[in-house]
C-alpha cells in the first residue's frame, strides 16, 4: 500500500471527478491517498475489516471530504454485481496471494471497469503465492497490463492494467 501511495505522489496523479474503488481496502491508506489526491472514492473490503477502515478514516480524512468516501463490504465474485460498472479507476494493494481467489478477482474487476477504465496494483511477488502467474498469465488474459514501477528492495511491483477493449479514456491517462 505504501508503495502503491509513493507511487501516486512521484507521478503527481489526481482523481479529481474521478470515481474510485479500492478492493481489498485493508487500514484504507490508499483510499484515503485518493481521497486527498480529489476522488470519490469506494473503500472496499471482507465486512470484518470495515470498522478499522472506518476508524482509520474518520482519522485520516477531514470532515469537509466526509461526502467523498463511502465504505462498502465486497466479497469478490460473490455480491460485485451489487457494485456499479462505471468505475473510473480501480485500486489495489497486495490483493494478489490466494490462488483460490483469483478468478472471483479478475470477474470482480471486469464488473466494476467502466469505459477507459485504469487500474493500478500493487504487489509483492511471491512465487509460493502463485503471484507472478497471475500477473504474467491470468491477468494478461482478460486486460492490458504495464509493469509501471519496480521495488527491487521489497519485491513489489506495481501494474498499471485497462481493458483490452479500446474504450473512451474519458481524458485520463494516469502516466507519470
Amino acid at each position: 500500500a505504501l508503495n502503491l501511495c509513493s507511487y501516486f505522489e512521484n507521478c503527481c496523479l489526481s482523481f479529481s471527478g474521478k470515481k474510485v474503488i479500492e478492493l481489498g481496502a485493508g487500514t484504507g491508506i490508499v483510499g484515503i491517498l485518493s481521497v486527498l489526491l480529489g476522488g470519490d472514492v469506494t473503500l472496499t473490503d471482507l465486512p470484518h475489516t470495515l470498522r478499522h477502515i472506518k476508524d482509520n478514516v474518520s482519522a485520516n480524512i477531514p470532515a469537509g471530504l466526509s461526502s467523498r468516501f463511502h465504505i462498502r463490504a465486497l466479497s469478490w465474485g460473490v455480491d460485485h454485481e451489487s457494485f456499479p460498472s462505471d468505475y473510473d479507476v480501480i485500486l489495489g494493494a497486495d490483493i494478489v496471494y490466494l490462488k483460490d481467489t483469483y478468478p472471483s478477482l479478475l470477474r470482480t474487476l471486469q464488473h466494476l471497469c467502466g469505459p477507459g477504465a485504469v487500474i493500478y496494483l500493487a504487489s509483492k511477488m511471491r512465487k509460493e503465492h502463485g503471484t507472478v502467474t497471475f500477473y504474467e498469465e491470468q491477468l494478461p488474459s482478460r486486460f492490458n497490463s504495464t509493469l509501471v514501477h519496480r521495488n527491487e528492495n521489497q519485491n513489489i511491483n506495481i501494474y498499471k492494467v485497462t481493458q483490452k477493449a479500446k474504450k473512451s479514456q474519458k481524458g485520463y491517462h494516469g502516466y507519470c
